[in-house]
């Protein structure tokens, strides 16, 4: 079985590929990346970092255009400043929406995309990080278990029954999925998740609190973080 693992050089992707790579083996296993327009690079210049070192092909994909309407936070045209608080906070404000920092239906256009990309590469699964705590409270609505078998369904009629999606940790918190990463040993140094593009992670946006919350609750230090 061949795999395609969407990466976005973030702690949840990486620990799916990492995933892959044990259960599948490095040969069978190829990664997509994804532009969408975000404010910096940093993302997908640790996608290629992790691809590099698990010796798995690299694919890179530009969706920006799709995007340029949109008015979300994290886009390079957008002038609305990244809020600097938890998602629990950011939704008391949002009465019922999706954060700032939800790119409207991202998930649903990254997974159409790869999809097309495995069936040319003979894959018949793809692999993407999405979590519980991503849904919660309906901030990233696209990561929500309903959403993944929505999609599954879609994609696997549209593909003639040939391909599947599977959201390992659709079920899991954020700190389940570092716990697993730590296990089978997903290199977390590469990883980057904060929204900003700075030398070092602000240590202030919604991901970069869940990031660290993750590795408190598992009693680690954050890798990633230079002393």
């Amino acid at each position: 079985m061949k795999i395609l693992v969407l990466l976005s050089g973030g702690v949840d992707s990486a620990t799916c590929l990492g995933l892959a790579v044990k259960q599948y083996g490095k040969e069978n296993v190829i990664t997509l990346s994804v532009s969408y327009g975000q404010k910096h690079t940093k993302e997908i210049e640790a996608a290629k970092k992790i691809a590099a070192y698990y010796q798995v092909e690299f694919i890179h994909l530009d969706l920006a255009e799709i995007f340029e309407y949109s008015k979300c936070s994290l886009l390079g045209h957008s002038n609305q400043d990244i809020p600097k608080e938890a998602y629990a906070k950011q939704l008391e404000k949002s009465g019922g929406k999706p954060v700032s920092t939800y790119v409207p239906f991202r998930n649903g256009l990254f997974l159409s995309s790869a999809a097309s990309i495995a069936l040319s590469k003979e894959c018949s699964m793809i692999y993407y990080g999405a979590h519980s705590d991503d849904a919660a409270g309906n901030a990233y609505p696209d990561c929500s278990s309903a959403f993944n078998e929505a999609m599954n369904q879609a994609i696997y009629i549209g593909s003639g029954k040939q391909l599947q999606i599977e959201a390992p940790f659709v079920f899991w918190t954020k700190a389940q999925v570092v716990r697993k990463g730590l296990e089978i040993k997903v290199p977390y140094e590469l990883t980057w998740s904060c929204y900003e593009g700075g030398e070092k992670p602000c240590g202030k946006c919604g991901t970069c609190i869940d990031r660290a919350a993750a590795f408190e609750n598992n009693g680690v230090c954050d890798p990633a973080i230079k002393m």
